[in-house]
């Protein structure tokens, strides 16, 4: 046996609210000697194998972590530094844009850590649901425990002195249990923190793209109004003097205008030579 086998053996065991739990009894080593589980014997509910990692060797006990614990604290350290590395990641991306590149890849690979995370909060929750719920069965236990003493106090079964000691015995329990419902709550409290941590987190990078996508149509809608329209085909020019020339010209009734075109018509040239050709003819029949 190792040092710490020798110094463990026979120890009394505490949970960390100070619970009785047991006895030490025995090891069970690793192929390299470190100890793997201690067999604690836990009277009427026998022999239990408890990991090493969740025992705390003092002097005089040994104090039992709930595995509980053990794993909402490694949750919350790995968490926060995931939340924190990504909070890093996107201040060095906003400061170059050059690093947008690289920054999304390790952005994916946080993100991914994240949901294994997530996972891993699901199932800490339902544990902490579960010992919540057996703790609650455990108070009421005691209360009820007080309250038959207390009734029996009353007729006159025990003694004044009987009562007073049932009280002190049970209000070391009653505070075991308040103290671990309060620090599962602030657990509890502490990963919902996070999970609204990651929202913010998450919350500007979304931002960021809808803000792209945006300026990016507004862009090419401004781009759209800002094409010069194309050149038209150059109009003949009218000259300056014919223009004012004809803003100049008297204004000709509908009469002399009927007029002047039947005088057109009867002295066209057209007209004299159709009637020479009607007239040949005419003599030569």
């Amino acid at each position: 046996m190792s040092n710490d086998e020798i110094q463990i053996i026979g120890k009394k065991v505490k949970d960390m609210y100070g619970t009785p739990v047991g006895k030490v009894v025995g090891t069970i080593s690793d192929i390299d000697g470190s100890i793997q589980t201690v067999g604690v014997d836990c009277g009427a509910d026998g022999l239990r194998q408890i990991q090493f990692e969740q025992l705390v060797v003092q002097t005089d006990v040994v104090i039992f972590i709930p595995k509980w614990r053990l794993d909402s604290q490694r949750l919350l350290r790995e968490k926060g530094l995931t939340l924190r590395r990504l909070k890093a990641l996107i201040e060095l991306v906003s400061e170059n844009d050059d690093m947008k590149e690289s920054a999304e890849m390790l952005h994916e690979k946080y993100k991914s850590k994240l949901s294994i995370l997530d996972e891993t909060e699901n199932k800490i929750n339902a544990q902490l649901d579960v010992r919540t719920a057996e703790l609650d069965e455990q108070l009421k236990s005691v209360k009820m425990l007080i309250f038959d003493a207390k009734m029996q106090y009353k007729s006159n079964e025990i003694s004044e002195s009987t009562f007073e000691s049932v009280k002190t015995q049970t209000s070391d329990l009653i505070e075991h249990i308040t103290h671990e419902q309060a620090e599962i709550s602030n657990v509890q409290r502490r990963l919902q923190d996070l999970s609204m941590e990651v929202q913010i987190t998450e919350a500007p990078r979304q931002q960021l793209q809808e803000e792209a996508i945006s300026y990016l149509g507004t862009q090419s809608e401004s781009e759209v109004k800002t094409i010069l329209p194309e050149v038209p085909e150059q109009a003949p020019e009218i000259p300056i003097q014919q223009h004012a020339q004809h803003i100049s010209a008297p204004m000709i009734t509908p009469a002399q205008q009927v007029s002047s075109s039947h005088d057109a018509i009867n002295t066209s040239p057209g007209k004299k030579t159709e009637e020479s050709d009607w007239l040949s003819r005419m003599e030569a029949q």
